[in-house]
């Protein structure tokens, strides 16, 4: 039975497909240079919009060649949980109602991690 087996090759690995009639479209190489003296070439599409910074390897932003960096936008601040609660509730609200809490807690009324607001 071994001698009638067909022989197969790993799906997906390599391809059947040749290079023949078929028609690549049009690349740009483009050059990035990384302050700590990487340079990295990377295909594009000439239809495409090439990004003015790209990520280097080690971490840091590789400018493209003969370009100039662009302003920072700022970002927006990152909103924290206490932020989003004092959108809702003020500073003495929250006062007011850390006091019920504890004050049922201290009174055996509330067990602790019961979690019932």
């Amino acid at each position: 039975m071994a001698d009638r087996s067909l022989r197969g090759m790993s799906i997906g690995s390599k391809s059947m497909e040749t290079d023949e009639n078929v028609d690549f479209a049009p690349r740009l190489e483009t050059r990035y240079q990384c302050p700590n003296g990487h340079t990295i070439i990377l295909p594009f599409s000439t239809e495409a919009e090439v990004p003015v910074v790209w990520e280097c390897r080690c971490g840091e932003e590789a400018l493209l060649q003969d370009a100039e960096k662009p302003e920072e936008v700022p970002g927006k601040a990152v909103r924290t949980h206490w932020d989003m609660l004092l959108e809702r509730r003020t500073v003495k609200e929250l006062q007011e109602l850390l006091d019920e809490r504890l004050e049922l807690l201290r009174s055996g009324r509330l067990r602790r991690g019961s979690g019932s607001f």
